[in-house]
């Protein structure tokens, strides 16, 4: 847990003070004003004196270092300044001069501990928003994954439709009609040729030449001009077929004529 630090304040003064994640400490002449407490030299405090003003001064040390202790990371190693702490409450037979020398001590532990603390949030805050990058890195490439096997999955049932005699019959007299400008008459003629050359099959190929495909181009690789993929997607095929008959006969009717004449085109 990350704790919001305040300024510890007694009698006006600060001790310590994180500011942005970084522990300030001030340089003060004495304990005393180090922990807001007036000295006797300073500002006089009417019946407190001697071991009395030590004493009213280790009970101000004492709530400034609960202070530190209560906002401290729970991180932190506060065993010392606990101990500090203990030996602070019980100063009933201390000379002044020992009870200064507590507070002392109190106050160089109360600033490890701010210290420690101060340095421990850092840590923490740099971890969290390390971890928080992280996660936010990971959504993003979970969303993509799944973005693209989603593209994958859409691409495959495409593929799988176009590959059909339907689809394929559909993607051809679409690329007739936009490519060429072939009406319903050529893809009548073009229907004759492909269904008796491979009834639209995309997998077909000749047991007796090799010619492949549903344009039975011979050999099927001259379908690899247009795509690679010429071997499984019927759309490769038709694009190549549909090519080679404007080239060699002008039109599928003259491609089935030549076929019917011929038995080949």
């Amino acid at each position: 847990m990350i704790r919001t630090r305040t300024t510890a304040v007694v009698g006006g003064a600060a001790l310590l003070a994180v500011a942005g994640g970084a522990l300030a400490v001030g340089t003060q002449p004495t304990i005393a004003e180090a922990l807001g407490v007036p000295t006797a030299a300073a500002t006089a405090t009417p019946g407190l004196a001697g071991t009395a003003l030590a004493r009213a001064q280790a009970q101000a040390t004492a709530t400034t270092a609960q202070t530190v202790l209560a906002t401290a990371n729970h991180k932190t190693d506060t065993a010392v300044l606990e101990r500090r702490l203990d030996q602070l409450d019980h100063t009933g037979d201390l000379s002044s001069a020992a009870i200064t020398s507590r507070i002392s001590s109190t106050v160089d532990a109360a600033q490890a501990v701010a210290t420690a603390s101060a340095v421990q949030d850092k840590r923490d805050a740099d971890t969290a928003a390390a971890a928080a990058a992280a996660a936010k890195q990971a959504a993003a490439a979970a969303q993509r994954a799944a973005a693209e096997q989603a593209a994958a999955a859409a691409a495959a049932r495409a593929l799988a439709a176009g590959n059909t005699v339907a689809g394929a019959k559909a993607t051809a007299s679409a690329l007739a009609a936009s490519r060429y400008g072939w009406g319903s008459a050529q893809f009548q003629c073009l229907d004759s040729l492909w269904t008796k050359e491979s009834g639209w099959n995309y997998q077909a190929v000749n047991a007796n030449g090799g010619a492949t495909g549903i344009p039975q181009a011979l050999p099927g690789s001259k379908m690899a001009t247009i795509a690679a993929d010429w071997r499984t997607n019927a759309t490769t095929q038709i694009t190549w077929g549909l090519q080679y008959i404007s080239a060699s006969y002008g039109t599928p009717c003259a491609a089935w004529a030549h076929s019917q004449a011929s038995n080949f085109y």
